[in-house]
């Protein structure tokens, strides 16, 4: 646990004192390949900087203002991706989590 504005991800620190984070991948999980893909070009980059990271895609984007519009692989699927891109690059990850938007 950091001091007060902190807060740690993975064991990368945030806040404070801390070097800034880079926070980056697709805004929603397209396919297994290209979060995988993306990952390893941003682990990459990131190493090379010397920029901390953090790997950062949705998998239920309910957000979108077309209903038709894709908006990710889903809970089960989603987090299981999720899993193997940490897993495969030894990179902390986060999701974020919309409600389902309802008209009224």
């Amino acid at each position: 646990m950091g001091s007060a504005g902190e807060v740690t991800v993975g064991g990368v620190r945030i806040g404070g004192d801390h070097p800034l984070v880079l926070l980056g991948g697709p805004c929603a999980i397209e396919t297994e390949a290209h979060a995988l893909g993306m990952a390893e070009a941003l682990v990459r980059v990131t190493a090379e900087a010397k920029v901390p990271f953090i790997y950062k895609s949705s998998y239920d984007k309910a957000n979108r203002s077309s209903h038709g519009s894709y908006r990710g692989p889903g809970l089960a699927e989603g987090l299981r991706i999720l899993a193997r891109v940490r897993e495969e690059f030894g990179c902390p990850v986060l999701s974020d989590v919309h409600p389902a938007v309802r008209s009224t």
